[in-house]
């Protein structure tokens, strides 16, 4: 009984010593040290946990969803940089999505995957928390199905989508988020079905229709 009572007292004097040294503030009133946060009062959820250097984020840190065991996001914080390292997680521990984050926005190039897969889904390129450059998408097993251009969030140049077996079946051009250029389409065999011009989201001057690689019909548009 003695040895019970010795090693329950141990024990809880060991866990009291480890809650102390949790949630510290510097001389000045900033978060410093390791820090655990909680949704509920009686500590069971866990909101994030990472360690604070003066006030600011510093190496690993990992968040959750309320009522979730495992992390949601992981966030890798640098003291000698305003850039974060970001991963997203399903429960299960795959990786969503990943990318940098500067102001708590995306930047630079952001890759997401298939479901519970390694393999690419996705790639973007973002400046300021909006899409700025290409944009990718891919079939599993590695085969490109889109590419666009983004300007400012909107789509702005050419956008391509292609078969699984690699064939162009449409070939767009963008401007201010609107179809707005020379567009055309093909079926699966890559043989041209239509073609024309948009501008402003709507058909515009004279489109011509095939069968077959040939011209059956055109039409006229204003």
């Amino acid at each position: 009984m003695l040895f019970f009572i010795t090693s329950f007292l141990c024990s809880s004097l060991a866990s009291t010593a480890q809650e102390t040294i949790l949630n510290r503030y510097d001389k000045e009133g900033k978060r410093h040290g390791e820090w655990k946060e909680y949704y509920d009062e009686s500590r069971n959820l866990l909101k994030f946990e990472g360690k604070f250097a003066h006030g600011k984020e510093t190496g690993l840190f990992k968040f959750y969803q309320e009522g979730l065991k495992q992390p949601a996001a992981i966030m890798e914080f640098d003291p000698a940089s305003d850039t974060v390292r970001g991963k997203y997680l399903t429960q299960k521990g795959k990786t969503i999505s990943e990318g940098n984050l500067f102001n708590q926005q995306r930047t630079g190039l952001w890759t997401y995957y298939h479901k519970d897969s390694d393999e690419v889904m996705m790639t973007e390129t973002y400046s300021n928390g909006k899409l700025n450059g290409t944009k990718k998408i891919f079939y599993p097993g590695g085969k490109l199905a889109e590419e666009a251009t983004f300007v400012n969030g909107e789509l702005h140049g050419p956008r391509k989508l292609f078969s699984v077996k690699g064939v162009v079946l449409e070939d767009l051009l963008y401007k201010n988020g609107e179809l707005h250029g020379s567009a055309s389409f093909y079926n699966g065999k890559g043989e041209l079905m239509s073609e024309g011009e948009y501008r402003h989201n709507k058909h515009h001057g004279t489109w011509r229709y095939y069968e077959n690689g040939k011209l059956v019909r055109e039409k006229d548009f204003k």
